[in-house]
């Protein structure tokens, strides 16, 4: 008997254990997150601001007659302040009953991963609700830093302020 992927309707192989992550850049970290929750990548353009939101939440962007509030995870994450340039993007993820957009450095590519080269998350209890980090791989000469989105923007360990709003 012949061991063959199975081919799902959409054309594409579906092979539970191997998973597509986007990766991106903040500063010099690499991340990956789940290339199903990306709805598409648009180039960075000022947001809207809305007043008295949190800092992360840059404001929102009409995008085909949705609202989407567009939350810049160096501020998310407490990394050193962005610098928007021209190689800047936002990634518009959609969440279930959400769309939120990310802004991130840039983009670098999609990443297939088998499930043993996935490291499990380091725990390093920074109080800063780690729980988003799914785990850690390595592709080529950079660490991954895989997340997931939804824990990082909506969970229950995301903060607050930034819930309301996505």
């Amino acid at each position: 008997m012949l061991d063959l992927p199975l081919i799902t309707r959409a054309g594409t192989q579906e092979a539970s254990s191997v998973r597509e992550y986007l990766s991106f850049t903040l500063g010099s970290v690499d991340y990956g997150i789940d290339i199903l929750t990306v709805q598409e990548i648009r180039s960075f353009t000022s947001p809207t601001r809305i007043a008295h939101s949190p800092v992360e939440v840059l404001g929102v962007m009409n995008l085909r007659g949705v609202v989407v509030p567009i939350v810049d995870l160096r501020l998310k994450l407490d990394c050193a302040n962005a610098e928007y340039n021209l190689s800047t993007v936002v990634i518009v993820l959609n969440l279930g009953t959400k769309v939120v957009g990310v802004v991130a450095d840039s983009v670098s590519d999609v990443v297939r991963l088998e499930p043993g080269e996935v490291l499990p998350a380091p725990d390093v209890h920074t109080g800063h609700g780690e729980g988003f980090i799914t785990g850690m791989a390595t592709v080529g000469e950079r660490m991954l830093i895989l997340v997931d989105a939804e824990s990082l923007l909506c969970g229950a360990e995301s903060a607050s302020p930034t819930q309301a709003l996505v």
